[in-house]
Formats: structure tokens, sequence, C-alpha cells
């Protein structure tokens, strides 16, 4: 496993306080109606992508998730500036503006998307694995989801030609309590998620999701086992968002007073407390980071903000590879 040092203390801050900020941004902008469809938030579960960007081989190990996708992108190395003009549905963005909020999407950077289909991304994740097998490439697939996502059909489908294959990914749940609305309680007769992989003999377990180490290591030993051979591993990352599912959700289905008593356990403030406890950074040394994870939040709107919107041709162009498909509506 890579060492966790002073330097990576300070990367997490700066990364999770810049992916934080980077969604603060979209949801003000979307008050505005600026960024258009559905938005969900990231917010609390920063954590988790901490931790796997760190276990994992960025030259080469592949990401795929469902439609909460924001930062994820960023941290394989897209353009943050791309994923915003994304977002604003701008020609610049990450797909020309077609894919929107819930399908950013990176083949140069190895991120396979952001799925507006719940479940959906599960099986294609067990398909990029297999791929890596059958060209003997020395590639991992994590494949994340959430807690609403394992109680569709497609992950059983996944999980057992995963194991009967012994394909190169990790699937990972991140349970934040709640599938859209519905907590983990009211969805199934047991809350323990992670003995799903039991039942086909995968290795499996839960873990801390709202502290970064803890997630890189036991992400670090999934990675390893699923590098040399030994199949894939399934864990449930216990987390927590503190936004709404989307930015329509009014929580009526929790209190305040439990999204408080969460933010208590926020990564953010718990690796800065860990900087100050072991004297990594002062308070004005932090206070020049947060400026500048704040100036880099506004050259991203300011990029999107700039940038044109696409063509409508580009839609046509974009779905039909033949060049006179003869039942476009304009030729009809």
């Amino acid at each position: 496993m890579k060492k966790i040092t002073k330097k990576t203390y300070l990367d997490w801050y700066e990364n999770m306080f810049f992916w934080r900020k980077f969604e603060d941004k979209l949801a003000q902008v979307y008050i505005k109606q600026k960024v258009r469809g559905f938005l969900h938030l990231y917010n609390g579960q920063e954590a988790v992508l901490a931790g796997a960007l760190h276990a994992m081989d960025l030259d080469k190990d592949r990401m795929i998730t469902a439609y909460r996708n924001h930062v994820q992108p960023i941290g394989m190395g897209v353009d943050p500036k791309k994923v915003m003009a994304e977002l604003y549905g701008k020609k610049t963005g990450t797909s020309q503006g077609l894919g929107g909020s819930m399908h950013i999407f990176s083949k140069e950077h190895r991120f396979y998307g952001g799925h507006g289909i719940v479940g959906g991304q599960i099986p294609l994740g067990a398909g990029l694995a297999f791929a890596d097998k059958y060209f003997e490439r020395d590639n991992v697939t994590l494949t994340f989801m959430g807690d609403g996502a394992v109680r569709q059909g497609s992950l059983h489908e996944a999980f057992n030609l995963a194991m009967l294959w012994n394909l190169p990914v990790v699937f990972i749940c991140e349970n934040n309590g709640y599938a859209m609305g519905t907590s983990v309680e009211r969805t199934a007769n047991h809350t323990d998620i992670w003995k799903l992989g039991l039942g086909y003999e995968m290795p499996c377990k839960p873990v801390d999701g709202m502290k970064p180490e803890v997630i890189a290591k036991e992400l670090d030993e999934a990675i390893d086992r699923a590098r040399r051979g030994d199949g894939p591993t399934f864990l449930e990352i216990r987390t927590y968002r503190y936004r709404g599912h989307s930015m329509s959700d009014a929580q009526h289905y929790r209190t305040k007073e439990e999204v408080k008593k969460k933010q208590e356990e926020d990564p953010i403030s718990y690796v800065l407390h860990k900087i100050y406890e072991e004297k990594w950074a002062t308070e004005d040394e932090i206070k020049q980071v947060n400026k500048k994870v704040k100036d880099r939040v506004k050259e991203c709107e300011k990029f999107a903000e700039d940038s044109d919107y696409p063509d409508k041709s580009l839609m046509y162009d974009v779905v039909y590879e033949q060049e006179d498909y003869p039942f476009l509506p304009h030729k009809l």
C-alpha cells in the first residue's frame, strides 16, 4: 500500500474541500436555473473517493458509478472546468453538453460514468473487468453503487458471473442510509448490506466511510486481490450525505437533528483536525488553501458561463453513424 503521509492528508484536505465547494457552487447556480434537470450532490461522502483514489493506480485502473458523479471524474484527472461546463449544457463539457449532471464520462481518464438507471452500472463494471481479463490487462475496475441499487436484480447476476469468471473488479456500496427517501431498514429484512456477498462466497465486509485512511487500506487490499487474479470483493462503505437525494428533495424522511449529529463526523473536518493535531499546517496556511480552492471554483464557474451552447445538429451527429441516414426529421 502507498504510504499515508503528511502530504497525503494535506492533499486529501484540499481535494475534499474543493469537491465540496465545487458542488456548493453547483447548488447555487441550480437555483438560478443555470443547471437544469436533476442534481445529486456528494456532500458528506468525500472520504470514500479520497480513500479510493489513494489505493488505485490512476494510470490503468477504472471507475464506474451511479448519477452522484460530479467529483469522481475530477479525482480521476478530468478538468473540473469541463465538468462544470457539462452541467451547464455547454459544448466545452465532457460530453459537449449532451450528458448533463447524471452522465459525466471520460474514456481518456478511465471514468466510465455517470449512469441514470439505478444499478445499471453494476453489470457494466463487471463487463469492463471481463474485458481486462480477456485481453490480459493488469487493470482493476472499481464499481460503485448506492444502497438502493443493491436491491436490483442486476447486482446478483453481476456478482454471480464476477465470481464464476474470477473478474478483477471491486464492488463498492456507498451506503448513505437512504435510497432517495427510503431508509435501508425499509428496503429489506436485513441492514448489513455487505452480507449480500456471502451468498456468492465473495470476500465482503463493512467499512467506516468517514475516514479516508480506513477506506484506502480496505480498498488497497481489495484491489491487490483483484490484480493478482484472486477475484472480486464487495465492500459496504457506510457514509452519509448532508444534502437531500437531489436538489428537489424536501428531506421529510429525516430530522435536522439527525443530519446535525452526522455532521460531527464530517470527513473534511476530520482530516483538518488530524492536520492541526500533527502540526502539519498552520491556520494561515489552511486559509491560503481555502482561498486557492475558492478561486479555482470561480474559474470553473467563469469557464462554464463564458462557453457556448452546442449547435442542435450535434444531437444527430452523435446518434447516427451513417452520414446520409434517411430518417432524420429534416429529411422526412
